[in-house]
This record gives structure tokens, C-alpha cells and sequence, in this order.
């Protein structure tokens, strides 16, 4: 990290500000907005990491030698490609912002 005259750290690139009055337009709370989020954050982690165990379970074998380990390179592919997918929390609050996540609230049904 590099850092600017006032020896604070500079912001990653990849960071976002975000507006937090734009969270909560659609539930009028932001907290509940919150919760939303991190529970569709939860589901798309969930269904990345089954994903993830499923590729990688193609090459599970009961007998690994050490040499099988070192010259997997379509399992160290696999792993890379996942590991640069964006964070689910980043996901989430894009599909929440965009309208593409389905919640409800029972207690306001009443």
C-alpha cells in the first residue's frame, strides 16, 4: 500500500464508496437493507463454494501420491478462477441496488 503526504494509507482501487441513503430507499430501514444483503451474500457463497467442491471432487483420488499433488494443474486453474471472482458481499449489494433480489417482510404484510 502506498501512502500520501498525511502518512494515511490510500484506498484500494477496488474500493467503492457507497451512498448509504441508497440502501435503504427500497426498505425505508437500513438495517433491514442489511440484512438482505447479507443473506443473499450467504446464498451466493453458498452455491459458489457446492460449485467449487464439485469441480475439485473430479480429481479426489483415495491413493495421492505426492507427485499427483505437484502436476495437478487443472485443479490449481480451477482454484484460481475462483479465487478471482468477485466477493460475494460485492455481489449482493450490487443485485440489491440494481432490484434483482426477491425479499418480503412479513411483519409489514400485516
Amino acid at each position: 500500500m502506498t501512502a500520501n503526504n498525511s502518512n494515511k494509507p490510500a484506498a484500494a482501487s477496488s474500493t467503492v464508496t457507497r451512498d448509504l441513503r441508497e440502501l435503504d430507499t427500497k426498505t425505508e430501514n437500513i438495517y433491514e437493507s442489511l440484512v438482505i444483503m447479507s443473506k443473499r451474500a450467504n446464498q451466493i457463497s453458498n452455491n459458489i463454494k457446492e460449485e467449487l467442491h464439485q469441480k475439485l471432487s473430479e480429481f479426489a483420488s483415495s491413493n495421492d501420491n505426492l507427485e499427483e499433488v505437484f502436476e495437478n494443474r487443472e485443479q490449481i486453474e480451477i482454484s484460481k478462477h475462483y479465487e478471482k471472482l468477485p466477493k460475494p458481499s460485492l455481489v449482493a449489494v450490487q443485485e440489491f441496488l440494481d432490484g434483482k433480489v426477491y425479499y418480503r417482510n412479513p411483519s409489514k404484510e400485516v
